[in-house]
């Protein structure tokens, strides 16, 4: 019989999909709506409609690109320490965002008429680029 406050490993591989997924989806929400703001504010694009597609192509992607490790995450650690694995996974949510809006979002090689290094200005400072 199992212990009261342990998990079965079982358990543990079906509560991976969900929290991969929920945190992936998170992930993938305020990233694409993070680059489209940078995007917006920088003036970055061409046209009216081109950003919103290539956001709503890339949304799904960086789900699955983020929900997989998530899950694996979850699936590992989560049985024998489940805090662990939600704090470990909101640590690589973060990280994912932060990389993917310093890397699609902020584009060195695009002209900046609008923002100085492709910056917003309502990006914080403490945050690197």
């Amino acid at each position: 019989m199992a212990e009261a406050g342990r998990a079965s490993p079982s358990t543990t591989r079906a509560g991976a999909f969900p929290f991969g997924a929920l945190l992936g989806g998170l992930t993938s929400l305020v990233s694409t709506v993070a680059i489209g703001r940078v995007w917006t504010a920088c003036d970055i694009g061409v046209g009216a409609a081109a950003n919103p597609l290539t956001l709503l192509f890339l949304a799904p992607l960086i789900w699955i690109a983020t929900a997989i490790p998530l899950g694996v995450l979850y699936g590992v650690v989560g049985g024998r320490h489940r805090r662990a694995a939600l704090a470990a996974g909101l640590l690589l949510t973060v990280c994912c965002t932060w990389f993917l809006v310093t890397w699609l979002g902020v584009l060195d090689s695009y002209p900046d008429p609008v923002c100085p290094g492709n910056v917003p200005s309502w990006w914080p400072d403490f945050i690197p680029t």
